[in-house]
């Protein structure tokens, strides 16, 4: 299959069979930005975490890559903006509620509910496990981790702050730069203890690299950003 990326490219590549996709986004009149990932699955299969607003433009460098066919989000919270114009653009793709997602979005038919554990179709492939870390059914986050290129895919609860962030992002999401949760959701952890086993479950997982979803992304030393980012509830 021909794949054509450019300077001008939307889907950069990350490493084999991972993308990126990196968009605007406003929210309390501070420009956050955030982050999609597609990884190809065997068959040409792509896997979409948190879905981009579907243009013309991308969806053509998708369909280069492959045939979407599965569209997760990251939380009852993050990544489920658009799934609805993958579904009309893919009709045989498959989408996957976070946790609380299907009282949010009563406008869209899910195919299945993310758990704690991968499902069939992509277990070969991926990590999978759940942060529950309120007691609400939002309170949730999926964590995955693509095995082959040594990745972890977040949404809010990792943030990646550096010194290119506005001001004003820096300072909603902690104003120190490095590797941490906002304020906001350190706040929003109540159920220290099933947080804390889920973290536990992740750092058992081979990665390097993490896909944030607001922030530049971790090259390296993933799993040790991410045990010093939570070493408050990790007791470390």
């Amino acid at each position: 299959m021909l794949e054509v990326v450019t300077s001008t490219s939307l889907v950069k590549p990350i490493d084999d069979e991972l993308w990126a996709v990196e968009t605007p986004l406003r929210f309390l009149g501070m420009q956050l930005g955030r982050r999609m990932a597609v990884i190809r699955l065997p068959g040409d299969e792509l896997f979409i975490h948190s879905p981009a607003e579907l243009s013309p433009r991308l969806r053509a460098e998708l369909d280069e890559l492959g045939r979407v066919r599965y569209v997760v989000p990251a939380s009852a919270l993050h990544g489920h903006l658009f799934m609805e114009q993958y579904r009309a653009a893919y009709p045989e793709a498959l989408l996957f509620a976070a946790p609380g997602l299907e009282l949010r979005r009563r406008d869209l038919r899910f195919d299945g509910e993310l758990g704690e554990t991968p499902d069939a179709r992509w277990e070969g492939d991926l990590d999978q496990t759940l942060f529950r870390f309120n007691p609400s059914r939002a309170g949730t986050e999926v964590f995955f981790c693509h095995r082959q290129s040594r990745t972890l895919l977040t949404g809010d609860a990792v943030w990646n702050v550096t010194s290119s962030m506005s001001p004003a992002a820096r300072l909603w999401a902690g104003w120190r730069t490095g590797v941490r949760p906002t304020p906001a959701f350190r706040l929003a952890v109540r159920d220290r203890q099933a947080a804390r086993a889920a973290l536990e479950r992740v750092l058992g997982w081979q990665f390097e690299r993490i896909l944030v979803g607001h922030g530049e992304h971790v090259e390296t030393g993933g799993r040790e950003a991410l045990r010093h980012a939570y070493a408050w509830l990790l007791g470390r």
